[in-house]
C-alpha cells in the first residue's frame, strides 16, 4: 500500500466514528452517511492539508463546510418545489409536528441561541474539543473563539433562567467551564 493510501487509511479508521457523530448531532439520520463520505472525499482529494498532529479539528471543519452546502442544496430544492406546486395551482402545506414538540428547558433555551452560538456550545460540549480546537475548526484565533464562547455560555444561561422564570422552576444551575 502507498503512503497516501496508508495515510487515508489510519485517518479513516481512526475518527470516522467521531465524525459520525459530529454530523449526526446536526441532521437526519437517514442523511449522515452521504455526509461522511463527503467529508472523507474532500480529506482524500486533500490528504496534505490535513493537519498531522491533530486531523480532527480539521475534519470537524470540512464537516461543518460541507452540512452547510447540504443545506443551502436542501433550502434550494424547497424554494423551488414551493415555486413549482404555486406555478401548477397547487397548496404546500408543511409538517409542523416537529414544531409543536414539547422539549425541556434546556433545548427550548438552546434553540433560541443564534446558529453561531449552538455551534461554538456543541463543539466544545459534545464534540468535547479544546478551544485551540474549536477555534481550529471555525477558522478562528483562540483568543477570538474563547470570547465567544463566553459569551454563548452567558446568553445560554439567560435563557435557561427565562425558560425556568416562566415555568415557576428554579433556575438550571451554569454550564461547566471545563474547556476555558
Amino acid at each position: 500500500m502507498d503512503a497516501a493510501k496508508e495515510q487515508f487509511t489510519e485517518l479513516y479508521e481512526r475518527h470516522h466514528a467521531e465524525v459520525w457523530r459530529y454530523v449526526a448531532r446536526r441532521i437526519v439520520a437517514s442523511d449522515v452517511g452521504d455526509v461522511v463520505a463527503e467529508v472523507f472525499l474532500v480529506a482524500w482529494r486533500r490528504l496534505a492539508d490535513v493537519p498531522a498532529g491533530s486531523p480532527l479539528p480539521w475534519l470537524y471543519g470540512v464537516a461543518r463546510l460541507v452540512l452547510a452546502n447540504e443545506a443551502r442544496g436542501r433550502r434550494r430544492w424547497q424554494e423551488l418545489t414551493v415555486r413549482v406546486a404555486a406555478e401548477a395551482g397547487h397548496v404546500i402545506v408543511m409538517d409542523h409536528a416537529d414544531a409543536v414538540v414539547s422539549q425541556r428547558d434546556a433545548a427550548v433555551a438552546f434553540n433560541r441561541l443564534s446558529p453561531g452560538d449552538r455551534e461554538i456550545l456543541r463543539l466544545v460540549a459534545w464534540e468535547w474539543l479544546t478551544p485551540v480546537e474549536a477555534a481550529a475548526v471555525l477558522g478562528q484565533s483562540r483568543a477570538t473563539f474563547a470570547m465567544r464562547l463566553m459569551r454563548a455560555r452567558r446568553r445560554l444561561r439567560r435563557h435557561l433562567g427565562m425558560a425556568s422564570d416562566a415555568a415557576g422552576r428554579p433556575a438550571t444551575p451554569s454550564m461547566s467551564n471545563r474547556n476555558g
